[in-house]
């Protein structure tokens, strides 16, 4: 299981907001190239990157920091926030991304999630986030209404390998991750699932591990990394099996 630092991009810093909300953001980094490459230097063999800034406004706005990001850290990086075309993926991808996640754009656009699945392999993330079993688009800001566990299926069916499933009520708060809700994502999708939200502990990662069998792939930790609450290269070493 990976273990996957997260980098909030917003207003060119790193940041982490509390349950999605805007209003409520810890700036932790002036330079996120500078977090990047702490990361990379405690082992980390994957980075998720979100522009947030683009997530609220429907288009990338971070670009040139993803850009410098990928190119400092030389481990893959997957990213999201404000993706709603072909155009931006394929600039992204074409840029030296590993993975573009797809998230409000996969939601309204099933043509566009099918196409990306098709022209780009192995490439395409679906970033599902709910909030009460609910999917929630633009930023987090809207909730649709339609079934996290139902869309995942129909995912899959559009060629989606992998999932990022995150609970919003959870993210940022530190309180723990839903494990029920994943439990269920992972058993019911049949996708590859990275678990998001919540993670306070080095035992909450090892809770998440004990679902690998499920499909349970890795696990994104943002503000428990910040706040020293988890110490990366010790959870790698536990979780990742590295030396």
């Amino acid at each position: 299981m990976r273990i996957i630092p997260a980098i909030d991009l917003r207003g060119g810093a790193c940041v982490r907001l509390e349950q999605g909300d805007y209003n409520r953001e810890t700036v932790y980094e002036a330079d996120p190239v500078t977090v990047a490459e702490r990361w990379v230097a405690a082992g980390a063999k994957r980075l998720h990157v979100v522009d947030l800034d683009g997530a609220k406004a429907g288009a990338p706005l971070q670009k040139e920091m993803v850009r410098r990001i990928v190119e400092k850290a030389q481990i893959p990086v997957e990213v999201g926030g404000g993706i709603r075309n072909r155009e931006t993926i394929r600039s992204y991808l074409e840029d030296g991304v590993q993975w573009v996640i797809l998230g409000s754009a996969a939601v309204r656009d099933r043509e566009l999630l099918a196409w990306a699945c098709t022209e780009y392999p192995g490439r395409i993330i679906l970033g599902l986030d709910a909030r009460h079993g609910k999917v929630a688009v633009d930023g987090w800001l809207k909730n649709t209404g339609i079934s996290a566990t139902d869309f995942a299926k129909q995912a899959k069916d559009l060629g989606v390998e992998e999932i990022i499933y995150t609970d919003i009520s959870r993210d940022g708060t530190l309180s723990g991750p839903n494990l029920e809700a994943l439990e269920v994502m992972a058993r019911d999708s049949g996708l590859s699932v990275i678990a998001s939200g919540g993670v306070s502990s080095l035992a909450d990662l090892l809770r998440i591990k004990t679902m690998e069998p499920l499909g349970v792939s890795g696990a994104i930790v943002g503000k428990a990394l910040y706040s020293g609450r988890i110490d990366l290269a010790e959870a790698i070493r536990r979780l990742e099996g590295e030396d």
